[in-house]
């Protein structure tokens, strides 16, 4: 059907667009947790597979997905200006863990990136790459403990523990031990910040459903005090002053000591259209936000990334045999050892892993909002300030459009040749524009030095209990999960 949507409400345009339900809107089997809303957003892009555009209602707010790459190339990069704020719709002063850059938006979101964007320098990266390695050699050794008892192995909980620990060390300055031990403190953290409960499930959909009273709800994960408390204690160690470790708890303590973060506002401006002037306070709460999700994305995504690719490497043995040889011929030229530049050398390898994030994007939607009144000229449509846009990476990057046999795991699609004449909007991982994923690099980084490591002694097979397609968890949202992890069988390499 069509409808005259209020995403336009004073220029009304007809979008296409299911019927809605009272209330739900179109997304009632998320709610009730049939499917993720990356499932949904799939089922609805298939639907209308020849509009650029589509109309959505999540409870009883209109989005706008789009589909077309030229659209979402405007959307976020070329007129990003319209659309700088992500509108994930939680309040973080009822939430502060959610002042963190991932989650807020306007000027807090801009002079955070701005001061947070040093972090994550090539010269960053590579002194971070020792704390890599020893986490890659302590992964190379629970695998050897796993392979000997011939037993299936859920490589999602065993990259899990790995991420984990990198991001201890190279964020926090800490050992996790996750590694060693599965149900260490942080690892546990993990798991509650990622497994959805039927409480916070039903605050969500409620804060969909309900904007209006969703500031009183209660906040969605409580672990306010565990993040304040680990962050407290590691400041208390360093006596408030950065260590000397060049970790991401130094860069905080650098950023609390020069004060307020000042820059120019990107959502005010004077009489003259010049732009006011923005500040934010490093406080406690801020720099608590900075670090949680820090340490939740740092390990959630590349562990989802790493651990889906094994899985396609074991139902591909041609495809690993080529992956082992190009760490194989890679490391021989570096004495057999791990380091950044090897890393960087793995072309084939790194192929593997993007295919692999094309299949199963960690984020399967991004979410803009626009800012201000604005005109696709792709479709002449006009919508006004807080509609809010959803962009279906997983099902553009699945769709038989733009990647022929989506289902199959091809890493050449990924070749420099391959990779020249695609449209750039069609792959998303990482988002792309100003508000692409600040870490990518880092991401990559760690996941490909944690397949390298496993890869290198071992052979992933199918286990006995091992689903050649794997279920999505219907609970997952934000960060899209598999259901019962992905059990694989690693056989040693002679």
């Amino acid at each position: 059907m069509y409808i005259t949507v209020s995403l336009l409400p004073k220029h009304t345009r007809n979008v296409k667009c299911e019927k809605p339900l009272p209330i739900f809107g179109n997304n009632i089997r998320n709610y009730l947790g049939y499917v993720s809303f990356t499932e949904r957003s799939l089922e609805v892009y298939r639907k209308y597979e020849n509009e650029k555009v589509i109309g959505y209602y999540r409870g009883p707010r209109p989005e706008l997905m789009v589909r077309d790459p030229d659209v979402i190339r405007r959307i976020l990069t070329a007129d990003f200006g319209h659309f700088h704020p992500r509108g994930l719709g939680r309040n973080p002063d009822a939430e502060p863990l959610l002042n963190n850059l991932f989650h807020v938006d306007g000027d807090r979101w801009r002079l955070l990136r701005q001061r947070l964007t040093p972090a994550f320098t090539t010269g960053k990266l590579k002194a971070m790459f020792p704390l890599i390695i020893e986490c890659a050699e302590k992964l190379q050794r629970i695998a050897t403990d796993s392979a000997a008892k011939n037993t299936d192995c859920d490589v999602r909980e065993m990259m899990a523990r790995f991420t984990t620990d990198f991001i201890g060390a190279c964020g926090f300055g800490i050992h996790m031990d996750s590694l060693e031990d599965g149900n260490s403190q942080f690892r546990a953290l993990g798991r509650k910040i990622f497994t959805p409960t039927l409480r916070s499930v039903a605050i969500l959909a409620l804060k969909d459903l309900f904007p209006g009273v969703g500031i009183y709800l209660p906040p969605v994960n409580r672990i306010q005090e565990d993040i304040l408390d680990i962050f407290t204690s590691i400041k208390n160690q360093r006596n408030g002053n950065p260590s000397g470790r060049n970790d991401f708890v130094d860069l905080l303590l650098e950023l609390q000591a020069k004060g307020k973060i000042v820059g120019p506002s990107i959502e005010h401006t004077k009489q003259d259209g010049t732009p006011e002037q923005a500040e934010l306070e490093m406080d406690m709460n801020v720099m608590t936000a900075q670090l949680f999700v820090f340490f939740a994305a740092g390990f959630e995504t590349s562990s989802s990334a790493t651990s889906y690719t094994l899985h396609q490497l074991a139902f591909n043995q041609d495809v690993q045999e080529k992956v082992y040889e190009d760490i194989r011929s890679v490391l021989a030229r570096y004495d057999n050892k791990l380091c950044y530049d090897a890393i960087n050398e793995m072309a084939y390898l790194d192929m593997a892993f993007k295919e692999g994030m094309r299949m199963f994007p960690s984020l399967g939607t991004l979410h803009r909002v626009c800012a201000r009144k604005y005109t696709i000229p792709e479709v002449d449509v006009t919508i006004d300030p807080g509609v809010r846009i959803l962009i279906p990476i997983m099902a553009i990057q699945n769709d038989e459009k733009y990647f022929k046999d989506p289902s199959k795991f091809i890493p050449e699609r990924f070749s420099p040749e391959n990779s020249k004449d695609r449209h750039k909007f069609v792959y998303l991982p990482f988002g792309d524009g100003p508000r692409a994923c600040i870490g990518a690099r880092l991401g990559q980084m760690q996941s490909l030095a944690g397949l390298a490591a496993v890869l290198h002694k071992f052979r992933v097979e199918p286990g006995t209990t091992t689903r050649r397609i794997p279920e999505i968890s219907h609970s997952s949202n934000v960060v899209q999960s598999i259901k019962g992890g992905l059990p694989l069988r690693l056989v040693p390499r002679t």
